[in-house]
């Protein structure tokens, strides 16, 4: 009688712990690891993971899957990139709680700032909640992952202030102490935390600022003391930063006054290098008071996508492009591709479009490339739209223009906007090795029409643990980042270790085949919606829970994974 429920064998096994790699055997029963090494007993599965990776389950702690999470059992793209558990509910944005006459101003506010399909939300929503633990009890169905939910700031805004949250006005001290009650009765149902945003980039689909941009010291400042009343619960920002000292000072005084870890967005700017080693500095100062501070980073450039079949495109503002816009894509190709009206458009006068998320970036063709089979996400400057244009003594639009009519009118090219400062990945990097970051921010789930950095943890392994001409990352320490340390961040300390007693959420990975395909677009949102995702090569195997759910990129049907909510304890004696 087999004594295991799976037995990996021969596999090497980086356990999450940063320590050195080993060639051994993972066996698991009931969910769980049982044990790592030489594995004597048999398993009711064998396999063979000879010359392969294995390691545990990535976690993804900054997504927005709050929508698909309701109606939707996988949590694709992020699934198909060796994640095993999803957190989303991040920057402030979110659906509940919420009252019944709320509905389209969250909508609007998520289509805005997430640039997720309002027509998709309205009809995938069932709004069959109101507050915040009845709508985790929506998110109860069999997943392909674990995941979990943050309590979102602008939500919890408006469904105490009314019009007075929307319009950003000051919270009374009332309005402070039922947030707060609110927020922590979340966090006792199984929010994992609060999120809040202070950027200017976070806009409703109307133009209007996200409700939380100037909400008070003092309000954030009582709801983390509220949720710290708890005994658990993390806090999330993410911040312009315009005011290093300032915002610093915010998220001191909410980790002071609560408690609790609390982390946001830190990326390399545009203004340089000194701007991220300030916030580090800071980081480190807090750090060294006791405070738990850590920044979430991404691991490439953020960057839009451009073409005709997405949000935006370099011919966006064009007047003579807005006369095929509507067509459907076969009959826009080809008045695309008809001499005289692609005369005539790249005759007419372009321009930026200031309104759309990412709009200012549409004919950046300087810093534009194209993203072939195999995007490589550092690439050359001289591999720019701008830079070819000028060897081939062709405009930068037309070859703009050319490389978008490939694959049939669906080929995209790609604008980074983040983390590329300098035309590399140094300063990116020196983030993802700070002793006090870790790699986040692929935003799954959302900007499904401009981005699709679902796929962080396949190039957080591919390009700094193998494909990089120089200082590259031992995976080792890679995988420790995105499985163990992502995992504690946010209080989830039964995973992200390949040892007994944790989760059995692995991965068997090819590590040779591992790369990112070039992104594409479904239509398979609710009410026919479009979304950007991106494929990987080189999972051979990933298990949820001992369960396997991919293999091969291809889902096995298995739907083991369900909501994980707050006070995950640690295994005995990790």
């Amino acid at each position: 009688m087999a004594e295991h429920d799976l037995v990996i064998r021969n596999g090497t096994v980086i356990d999450g712990n940063g320590g050195t790699r080993q060639r051994a055997d993972v066996a698991v029963s009931d969910g769980i690891v049982t044990e790592v090494g030489d594995v004597a007993g048999s398993g009711r599965r064998e396999l063979d993971a000879d010359s392969r990776l294995v390691a545990p389950g990535f976690v993804d702690v900054h997504t927005h899957y709050d929508g698909q999470a309701t109606w939707e059992a996988t949590m694709q793209p992020s699934s198909w990139h060796g994640v095993t558990t999803v957190v989303f509910g991040n920057c402030g944005v979110g659906f509940a709680p919420v009252h019944d006459v709320d509905h389209e101003r969250l909508v609007q506010l998520m289509e805005g700032v997430e640039d997720i399909p309002g027509t998709a939300l309205h009809e995938g929503l069932s709004w069959n909640w109101n507050s915040l633990p009845e709508y985790l009890d929506a998110l109860g169905g069999p997943k392909d992952m674990d995941i979990a939910a943050q309590v979102p700031h602008a939500a919890l805004r408006l469904h105490v202030m009314g019009e007075r949250g929307a319009k950003g006005e000051d919270a009374l001290p009332d309005d402070i102490a039922e947030m707060g009650r609110l927020a922590a009765e979340g966090v006792e149902a199984g929010f994992l935390g609060f999120t809040t945003s202070r950027t200017q980039n976070h806009k409703t689909s109307l133009g209007e600022p996200t409700p939380t941009l100037t909400a008070a010291r003092e309000e954030l400042v009582g709801i983390a003391e509220a949720i710290g009343a708890t005994g658990k619960g993390v806090l999330q920002l993410v911040s312009d930063f315009t005011d290093i000292d300032g915002e610093f000072a915010i998220v001191r005084a909410m980790t002071e006054s609560s408690g609790r870890p609390i982390s946001f967005t830190l990326v390399e700017s545009p203004r340089g290098y000194e701007y991220h080693r300030s916030i580090l500095g800071h980081i480190e100062a807090a750090r060294a008071d006791g405070l738990e501070v850590t920044g979430q980073t991404a691991v490439r450039p953020i960057g839009v996508l451009l073409g005709f079949e997405c949000t935006l495109n370099p011919f966006l503002v064009n007047p003579v492009y807005r006369e095929a816009a509507h067509l459907g894509k076969a009959e826009r190709t080809a008045v695309l591709r008809d001499p005289s009206f692609r005369a005539r458009l790249l005759e007419a006068a372009g321009g930026k479009d200031m309104q759309a998320v990412g709009g200012r970036l549409i004919e950046k063709y300087e810093v534009m490339f194209p993203l072939g089979t195999s995007p490589n996400y550092e690439p050359d400057m001289a591999n720019s739209i701008a830079s070819i244009a000028a060897r081939a003594g062709k405009t930068p639009a037309e070859v703009a223009l050319d490389a978008m009519l490939e694959n049939d009118g669906t080929a995209m090219l790609w604008v980074p906007f983040s983390n590329f400062g300098k035309g590399n990945l140094d300063g990116t990097r020196e983030l993802l090795t700070h002793d006090y970051t870790v790699p986040a921010l692929s935003d799954g789930g959302a900007h499904v029409g401009t981005i699709c950095d679902g796929s962080f943890p396949t190039t957080l392994l591919q390009h700094w643990g193998r494909d990089r001409s120089h200082d590259r990352i031992d995976v080792e320490f890679l995988i420790q980042r995105q499985c163990r340390d992502t995992a504690r961040l946010l209080g989830l300390h039964d995973r992200g270790v390949l040892a007994p007693g944790y989760r059995a959420d692995i991965n068997v990975i090819d590590f040779g085949r591992l790369r990112v395909h070039q992104p594409e677009l479904l239509y398979d949102l609710p009410a026919g919606g479009r979304r950007i995702v991106q494929r990987a090569d080189g999972y051979a195997h990933t298990f949820v829970a001992g369960v396997e759910t991919y293999t091969e990129g291809e889902a096995t049907g298995e739907l083991p994974g369900r909501l994980v909510r707050s006070g995950q304890p640690a295994p005995v004696g990790a």
